[in-house]
């Protein structure tokens, strides 16, 4: 059960992408030959309407081929995809990410409605008289009687709303925070009382077995009130999901992470495999909601990934867009088929590369 869950996540993630792809080529009258999940050898297939769909054998890709120009017998098929206009070849090579992003807020939706969300609410504030409470006692002997955030003058029940100058809106964020940036250096917050008043303050973490603390524990999760505040709330986690996307870009571009903290998709399927392990324990609908969750992570990552500017990939064919927009001619499709294909060939090097770290830090570490 947990193999077909997993492959289900990659399965709908890649399908929706593809999908958005094929719904502006088809409103656009774009010719799609082919609609395929999976890649390697074809399984199944059925024509209609010009356009084939395909199931293949390898789960972790799939594609949506458009009638290009220069093709064999359609050199002027006013269909193919380079006759359209630069904002309909625009749109179509958005609309992939595009969807992926809508997944990603419609099963955050699911998510929420069932199990709320973490808004970046104090729930309390670490103090001198939480050693006393069985609770708290361990965690508040390693501050050494400094707490931070009290020193700091915040309070149970205060809502931050920007961190070291960005905005956040779920407690995770801060958490994230932490953990990038938790060298100890000072950090400027703004907060909000609960009678609306804002303020300014900074806090000094201190280091504890676990990193760098300010001492302050999350209200918890809390559900939507009405259908506003639904989408509001579905719209902050598919915004925390991408922000997350960003920094941890930025933490293997800057090295800040060593290869064994990069997984690719056997690390990943290893982590739902536990994950839908311990969620068994529970019951089915907590099963569905981890799974949903990880569409939710995967869904955000693919789009916010497959924006990069590497040739091969939709951030790629978006580039040379942008080029032709701006000097207004097409860049020669000789030229773009070698960058293409070179770029290709560098992501497929890249994930094998991740593929053997995934099979080495899974099964050999």
């Amino acid at each position: 059960m947990n193999i077909i869950l997993i492959i289900l996540v990659f399965g709908v993630i890649i399908f929706f992408h593809e999908l958005g792809h094929f719904i502006v080529a088809k409103i656009n009258h774009i010719s799609v030959i082919e609609f395929s999940m999976g890649l390697g050898p074809k399984l199944f297939s059925f024509t209609k309407k010009d356009t084939q769909y395909s199931l293949r054998l390898i789960p972790l890709g799939g594609y949506c081929m458009l009638l290009s120009e220069g093709e064999e017998g359609h050199e002027d098929d006013e269909n193919a995809f380079e006759k359209k206009s630069i904002w309909v070849r625009m749109a179509e090579v958005l609309a992939g990410p595009f969807m992926n992003i809508v997944i990603a807020f419609i099963f955050s939706a699911v998510i929420i409605h069932f199990c709320g969300t973490d808004p970046a609410t104090i729930g309390r504030v670490y103090d001198s008289g939480m050693a006393k409470e069985s609770e708290y006692a361990d965690v508040v002997k390693e501050f050494n009687g400094v707490y931070p955030a009290e020193q700091a003058g915040i309070e149970d029940g205060d809502t931050v709303l920007e961190i070291g100058g960005s905005k956040i809106k779920n407690f995770r964020e801060l958490q994230i925070y932490l953990e990038i940036y938790g060298d100890g250096s000072p950090i400027d917050l703004k907060m909000q009382k609960k009678d609306g008043t804002v303020y300014d303050t900074t806090v000094y973490p201190v280091e504890t077995s676990a990193g760098y603390k300010v001492g302050i524990v999350s209200c918890g999760y809390v559900l939507p009130q009405n259908f506003g505040e639904l989408m509001k709330y579905s719209a902050y986690e598919v915004r925390y999901w991408v922000k997350a996307t960003f920094l941890s870009l930025k933490l293997i571009v800057t090295r800040q992470v060593s290869s064994d903290e990069v997984s690719g998709p056997v690390g990943v399927a290893k982590s739902m495999n536990d994950t839908f392990n311990e969620a068994a324990k529970v019951d089915v609908l907590t099963v569905l909601l981890n799974w949903m969750n990880y569409i939710v992570l995967l869904s955000a990552n693919l789009g916010i990934m497959n924006m990069l500017p590497i040739p091969g990939l939709d951030g790629g064919r978006f580039l040379f867009l942008m080029i032709e927009l701006i000097t207004r001619r097409k860049v020669p499709k000789d030229k773009e088929n070698i960058v293409t294909f070179v770029g290709f060939v560098l992501v497929m090097i890249l994930m094998v590369v991740i593929l053997f770290n995934d099979i080495k830090n899974v099964f050999f570490s």
